[in-house]
């Protein structure tokens, strides 16, 4: 018995034909895969925005940094038809450098009373504004409430890798 020996052809079997279907069975597995994540991701992004706002928020902060960061600032809380004013002080450890003023607004979640909105919010952010920049940021305090902040930074800021906590009191 004769053996066909080519360069497509090695024992009997067609290294060509084999590559091809495995490419094919990469690509079917890797778009299966991303597929999952995509369908993963914007069911979480439905489930989170299934949540109805309770209030709404508009802050002004002025922050600084140069090692250590902070901020200090003051907001309004639109919430069952009235309007509470408080401030804000935040203290963010890890790369910060510059100086500037953010602007946001943005939509409260969780909030069942009054009472529970003062308190500690905990963002974890990797960020830079340059100039006029646009940002969001979600913040969470202990009491579960969640703030959903859209920004916008005037200024040169740089944060990378910051773990950050900012505290809210209400203004009496």
């Amino acid at each position: 018995m004769s053996r066909i020996v080519t360069s497509d052809l090695r024992d009997g079997f067609n290294v060509e034909i084999w590559r091809k279907e495995m490419i094919q069975h990469y690509r079917t597995i890797v778009g299966s895969l991303l597929l999952a994540a995509a369908l993963l991701a914007s069911g979480l992004v439905l489930a989170a925005d299934a949540k109805q706002p309770v209030g709404k928020i508009s802050i002004e902060e002025k922050q600084f940094g140069l090692i250590l960061g902070g901020s200090k600032g003051s907001g309004s809380l639109t919430f069952e038809g009235k309007e509470y004013p408080f401030k804000l002080r935040g203290l963010s450890a890890g790369i910060n450098v510059g100086v500037s003023k953010m602007s946001a607004t943005g939509e409260v979640y969780d909030l069942k009373e009054i009472s529970q909105f003062p308190g500690t919010y905990i963002k974890l952010d990797a960020s830079v504004a340059l100039g006029g920049g646009m940002g969001g940021l979600r913040l969470k305090n202990e009491n579960g409430v969640i703030m959903t902040l859209h920004s916008r930074t005037k200024g040169l800021n740089l944060n990378l890798g910051t773990v950050s906590g900012v505290t809210i009191t209400m203004e009496e």
